[in-house]
């Protein structure tokens, strides 16, 4: 009995630091304004408050869950959530523009170790089945509610308290979660003959991913066909090349392509990458819509997304349970159909749009389509893989959803300002843009579905034993 209890103590503790990782992402967003006011930021300066948490972020996914695998990942949780917690208090202090940026960027590197090493625990402590889909509905849950919730929880506490609270809130959490976790968190790591470490390997990748995220945030502002963009996308390209030559070289690989013989493994990750794009932009252009166009208040912005963040956890406990009884690819292709079904009806939100009924049954049922996606695509991306390459399953998934994130955020960009600035910038014209920009993502949903349909068709675990996708 206590052993069982303890499995769901260390998922409470990794998934509340899982969390904050995740509400960071969309926390900052409806806290910029203040943010540009106190410390005087200039216009083409503020979106890297935004974008240096992204960069390494999704740069060092694929380090982090590899330093777990082989240097312990109670170890290097720890040490994520140290740099995590003390980045968040340098944040919440910053008296400068560079002191905020700066430790935003030492706060993503916190969170880029953080979250694979946190998913790989899970992942070693409950045993694939029925007992592990349970663990990662939960986890789903909080996967899929984080970015709604940051919008919530940034609104409430921009307004009661000052914006220096969405970054002073993760100080206590992160000190209590270092607190608990060496008593109630095993440690454990990879059983590997060879434990050296692949520093060419991780140096190639983290620069590669860090320059494509770095390239993608920025082309809204300075053209996706200008030099700079495309040259940047180059380099991060022969950067990536030369990760998979020094991989097929090494002895010991930072990233094992054995992996991707896995279809299950293959397919998760491309799903999560077409999702993660779809997901995120559809909460950043959603939020713009009614602040700048409906002239909501980033409390009532936050608030309205209650229903989201609410709901998405109810359904992620009926998602983990049917994906027990019936399988992977039947509830992630209705949860992208749902999602990419509402992403859709925003194509017809109108300019003077209300939260009833233009905005509540959507954001309901895009709670759905949260948990029915998330959930199975975790439960997906372990599917069949064995316990030593947990923490690398681990990053590939988050930093298939973190670079799809960028990408989605980035294309949206693009599209809705090209479309406002072609009508003058109205309230019409933004609406406009908007609505080309939910087209956009309401395909990649639908595209996201197909794929799943197809690549996962072999993923079912009906009576909770392992599923059958090979192992690896």
């Amino acid at each position: 009995m206590r052993e069982s209890t303890r499995k769901w103590e260390t998922l409470a503790v990794v998934g509340t630091a899982f969390f904050m990782t995740i509400l960071d992402v969309a926390i900052v967003n409806v806290a910029l304004p203040s943010i540009q006011k106190d410390l005087d930021i200039p216009e083409s300066t503020l979106q890297w408050v935004v974008t240096a948490y992204a960069i390494t972020f999704g740069g060092f996914l694929l380090l982090g869950g590899r330093m777990a695998d082989l240097l312990g990942r109670r170890r290097i949780f720890l040490v994520g959530l140290t740099l995590f917690t003390l980045a968040s208090l340098f944040c919440g202090l910053a008296w400068s523009t560079g002191v905020l940026i700066g430790a935003r960027a030492v706060q993503g590197v916190g969170a880029a170790i953080i979250s694979p090493a946190a998913l790989s625990i899970v992942t070693t402590t409950f045993e694939e089945g029925a007992e592990r889909n349970k663990a990662l509905g939960i986890w789903g849950a909080l996967g899929g509610s984080g970015a709604a919730a940051g919008v919530l929880f940034g609104g409430i506490l921009t307004k009661y308290l000052g914006w220096e609270w969405i970054f002073f809130v993760n100080v206590p959490v992160g000190a209590a979660v270092f607190a608990v976790t060496r008593p109630i968190v095993r440690e454990s790591r990879a059983d590997l003959a060879n434990r050296s470490f692949d520093a060419a390997g991780a140096v190639t990748v983290t620069a590669s991913l860090a320059l494509l995220v770095y390239a993608i945030s920025k082309a809204p502002d300075v053209g996706w066909g200008t030099f700079r963009t495309i040259g940047l996308i180059v380099v991060s390209a022969l950067l990536f090349a030369a990760f998979i030559v020094i991989e097929t070289r090494t002895s010991a690989p930072l990233m094992p392509f054995e992996i991707f013989r896995n279809r299950s493994v293959t397919g998760a990750n491309i799903v999560g990458f077409l999702f993660g794009a779809a997901i995120f932009a559809n909460f950043f252009v959603l939020t713009l819509y009614v602040q700048q166009i409906l002239g909501w208040s980033a409390l009532k912005a936050g608030l309205t997304f209650l229903a989201t963040a609410g709901t998405t956890v109810i359904w992620a406990g009926v998602s983990q349970a049917l994906v027990t009884r019936v399988g992977v690819r039947p509830i992630l292709v209705t949860g992208l159909l749902a999602a990419g079904g509402v992403m859709l009806y925003y194509t017809t939100l109108p300019v003077t749009g209300h939260y009833w009924p233009d905005l509540l049954i959507p954001y309901l049922v895009f709670a759905l389509g949260i948990a029915f996606t998330f959930v199975p695509v975790t439960i997906a991306a372990f599917a069949g893989v064995r316990p030593a390459l947990a923490g690398l399953a681990s990053g590939l998934l988050n930093t298939s959803q973190q670079i799809g994130g960028a990408i989605g955020v980035a294309v949206s960009s693009t599209i809705f300002l090209s479309r406002a600035k072609a009508g003058h910038f109205t309230p019409q014209a933004f609406t406009s843009g908007y609505h080309w920009a939910f087209f956009a993502l309401a395909i990649t949903a639908f595209v996201a579905a197909i794929v799943g349909a197809v690549l996962l068709r072999d993923v079912a675990a009906p009576t909770g034993e392992t599923a059958p996708a090979a192992a690896v």
